[in-house]
């Protein structure tokens, strides 16, 4: 019987490799699920649709008042499970965040839900310059 010895940091840079390799599978899953469930666009087909659509923005309410697109309502990633059904299904939803995270999630949500024109602003809230509010 011959038994092998694996050195301490053999074992420790496995474990590693196998951490990393099952972050890259859950993130490109989400990516996955994203791109089932909705459409990127880019700011200039965002602006052009959007007086057709339903624009949501789903960061938190705070964040919503110091700043958001002209337009668009506010429904928090945190809220949508409970408030969902406040969106037409009918007409195309345009949903927005800072980046794309919390819109990516939400897109599934609304998916899994029977809605079906479903559009992500791809570089979100934080390079949009088009026409914004505050909230007083």
């Amino acid at each position: 019987m011959v038994v092998a010895a694996i050195s301490t940091s053999a074992l420790y840079t496995i474990v590693l490799v196998i951490l990393l390799v099952a972050y890259a599978c859950w993130y490109l899953y989400g990516i996955y699920q994203r791109n089932q469930a909705a459409t990127l666009i880019d700011e200039k087909t965002f602006r052009a649709g959007m007086r057709k659509a339903q624009v949501i923005d789903v960061r938190e309410k705070k964040v919503f008042d110091a700043g958001h697109i002209l337009g668009a309502r506010s429904v928090p990633y945190s809220t949508m499970r409970a408030y969902y059904q406040q969106i037409r299904k009918d007409l195309p939803v345009y949903l927005y965040d800072q980046g794309k995270t919390m819109s990516s999630r939400s897109a599934v949500l609304l998916k899994k839900h029977g809605y079906k024109e479903i559009y992500i602003l791809k570089t979100g809230y934080a390079r949009w310059d088009g026409k914004t509010k505050k909230s007083e």
